[in-house]
């Protein structure tokens, strides 16, 4: 079988995502350690020491969807313009304290003194609204917003302008 050339198995997903190819991506991180276990028996849920207040715990309602998944004008950080706005995956918020942008469970904020500029740009076709944050040493940072629609372009472009004349200076 001198004669024979070896034959090497495709590696599928590959094309698709670079960590199904062994050694391109690094480890994996190791797990946080956890908590140690206190030796004391915990109380039942219904316990008269618990006060029960008839509301949601605090997780299931950062699990329930969202009603309005488009712009949101108010704030709670106080007065002047806020520009929000998110789909199902993605969200961006600019208000006096800076911008934030968060997709899935990622999340990066950024002082208005970290910002060179804010970009934004709309598919040609389709409802697709993209926010680049620049920063000074020439990184950017792009999100991709889904509209309900096209119209929502316009009224999205006039709230973020409001905010970036009210709390963006240029150096």
């Amino acid at each position: 079988m001198a004669g024979e050339p070896l034959k090497a198995e495709p590696v599928l997903g590959a094309g698709f995502d670079p960590a199904f190819v062994p050694g391109i991506t690094g480890p994996t991180p190791a797990p946080a350690q956890a908590e140690p276990v206190s030796k004391e028996p915990s109380e039942p849920p219904g316990s008269p020491d618990v006060e029960t207040t008839g509301e949601a715990p605090a997780e299931a309602v950062a699990e329930a969807p969202e009603e309005d998944l488009d712009a949101s004008p108010e704030s709670a950080d106080g007065d002047g313009p806020v520009f929000e706005a998110a789909d199902r995956r993605a969200r961006i918020v600019a208000d006096r304290r800076g911008v934030r942008l968060s997709l899935d469970e990622e999340a990066c904020e950024f002082r208005w003194d970290e910002i060179a500029a804010v970009e934004t740009e709309t598919a040609r076709f389709g409802k697709r609204y993209t926010v680049t944050v620049h920063t000074p040493d020439r990184r950017w940072f792009p999100i991709e917003i889904e509209a309900t629609a096209r119209a929502r372009f316009k009224e999205w472009d006039e709230q973020l302008d409001a905010v970036l004349d009210a709390y963006f200076e240029e150096a």
